[in-house]
């Protein structure tokens, strides 16, 4: 196993590469200036010309990449040419870690609370909690996270308190533990609804093998069947997408960030898209490429532990 986890750490390096020179490429090609990224020529031309002769962005691509890369690996990410004179690792530091929280709590609510929907809804099938938990799913999928955010923010923190139910919720903020209640459960809507419809498929199809119905012709109580024959076998197409999901909500939301003024990277990556902020864009490509191959890297990892059949 040491020998399979070295060989797809060594591939990280050029898929990190191929990344971040793909990204680079296509900044360079966009029309305008990170400095006057509108076009409406805030700033003068010369002053334009002078700032690009500064941070370097007058050399040609390849020699800005090169630099650049050298420049990542020893940490040095530059400045953000948006939040002037911010470095793009001051940002990070202060933003990253408020994202990666939100996004692991949302991570954690999807898998626990998704999985569980999917098992109830594949036992019960075509009854009362195999229709509700398929509702769910679908009316949770189906509904934007900002929407979800607001219809919460409504609901908790206006229409319960004007009735005379104050639950302690605040619009805002990321001080108190129940602060994290609402963006939790706003960020992890979708992704629970896509666990638990594929938990509930992967379950149906296991439910009707023959070692199933081996087991059960055995006198094994239903419990111990979908415990331990079922459930085991059917998580390994759900645990795939645990990965990507952690990937996606753990590098920031802009929408769900916004509404509940959650100090963290996503309105900085959509910031810096909107300015052409070149260094931060590239950062936060790079920290999404490693988180992903990560995931990968465990979910693989994982499978092995799950089905003893699978082997590096």
């Amino acid at each position: 196993m040491l020998r399979y986890v070295a060989n797809r750490l060594f591939w990280f390096v050029p898929t990190l590469l191929a990344m971040a020179a793909i990204t680079f490429v296509i900044m360079s090609a966009t029309p305008g200036s990170p400095f006057d990224p509108g076009g409406a020529n805030q700033i003068s031309e010369d002053a334009i010309r002078q700032l690009e002769e500064k941070y370097g962005l007058d050399k040609p691509v390849y020699q800005r990449f090169g630099i650049y890369v050298w420049n990542a690996v020893r940490g040095d990410f530059g400045i953000s040419y948006a939040n002037r004179p911010q470095t793009v690792e001051s940002i990070i530091g202060r933003t990253f870690p408020k994202s990666l929280e939100l996004g692991l709590w949302a991570t954690l609510f999807a898998v626990v609370v998704g999985v569980s929907l999917g098992v109830l809804a594949a036992v019960n099938q075509n009854g009362a909690l195999d229709y509700a938990s398929v509702t769910v799913a679908i009316l949770f999928y189906s509904m934007p996270n900002f929407v979800m955010a607001f219809l919460l923010i409504l609901l908790f923190a206006v229409y319960l308190p004007n009735q005379g139910i104050n639950l302690g919720f605040s619009i805002g903020g990321w001080d108190a533990p129940i602060d994290r209640v609402l963006p939790t459960i706003a960020l992890g809507a979708a992704p629970l609804a896509t666990l638990a419809r594929y938990t509930r498929s992967s379950m149906i199809d296991v439910i009707r093998s023959d070692y199933v119905r081996t087991a059960r012709a055995k006198g094994l109580a239903e419990r111990g069947v979908i415990l331990k024959h079922v459930l085991k076998n059917a998580l390994i197409p759900v645990i795939t997408l645990v990965g990507p999901i952690f990937a996606a909500v753990g590098t920031g939301s802009f929408f769900v960030e916004q509404v509940f003024n959650v100090p963290g990277m996503g309105k900085f990556f959509v910031t810096s898209m909107q300015s052409q902020d070149q260094t931060m864009i590239l950062a936060v490509v790079l920290i999404y490429g490693v988180f992903l191959a990560a995931m990968n890297l465990i979910v693989d990892l994982v499978y092995g532990m799950i089905d003893p059949r699978i082997r590096y």
